[in-house]
């Protein structure tokens, strides 16, 4: 083989490299810290005064992995496992020992990420799919007493939007709102009449692409 020959056939494999290192950069991991939001909820049949269950703003984590299955200038598909877990969600009721001190909950949800305009440097994406969450709640209640709710787990529907700024090529921030509609936690002594509630995330993290 001449030298020109090889010196084309070494610019072929040096190109065909470059490609596949860039598809091969359809992964991605998420980390993001923000805050959840869950809405006030009456006790059914209170007389006493405040007859409210309030949740407190709980420090909260989300986490994801992503393989992008489909990439074009306009828009990008990606399967998607976001995990969220509230390690300290505290809890007020006007009245004495109906809800624990606090509880725990982790969501897991399967879903499809759509991200428009995917190679700028700004892309907006929309989230949605489905899984399951568990809390798991203190013994103790607000007043001390012994808490006779239980932990559940329930399926969980997960929708949320977002916005992907690029620093560098690989490193990414992200801002995200995302809510869980989960089943409703155990209490015994202040039933809402509900069987779901929304936990609305809102956080922002760093995404790694390899």
């Amino acid at each position: 083989m001449s030298a020109k020959r090889l010196w084309i056939a070494v610019l072929c494999v040096v190109v065909l490299a470059s490609g596949l290192a860039a598809q091969d950069e359809r992964n991605e991991l998420n980390g993001s810290i923000g805050r959840d939001f869950i809405s006030t909820q009456a006790i059914q049949g209170a007389t006493f005064f405040d007859p409210y269950i309030r949740y407190g703003r709980g420090l909260t984590v989300e986490g994801s992995y992503a393989r992008r299955l489909l990439l074009n200038p306009v828009f990008s598909v990606a399967a998607e496992v976001p995990l969220l877990f509230d390690p300290d969600e505290d809890l007020h009721a006007g009245g004495q020992s109906l809800v624990p001190k606090n509880y725990k909950a982790l969501f897991i949800t399967p879903s499809v990420r759509v991200n428009l305009f995917p190679t700028t440097a700004v892309s907006l994406w929309g989230s949605v799919g489905g899984g399951f969450g568990h809390i798991s709640q203190n013994k103790l209640t607000l007043y001390g007493q012994p808490n006779t709710g239980t932990a559940t787990t329930s399926g969980v529907l997960q929708y949320g939007i977002g916005l992907d700024v690029k620093l560098t090529k690989t490193v990414i921030v992200r801002a995200e709102a995302r809510d869980f509609w989960a089943g409703e936690p155990d209490f015994p002594q202040a039933p809402t009449g509900k069987t779901r509630q929304n936990n609305y995330f809102v956080g922002a993290g760093v995404l790694w692409r390899f």
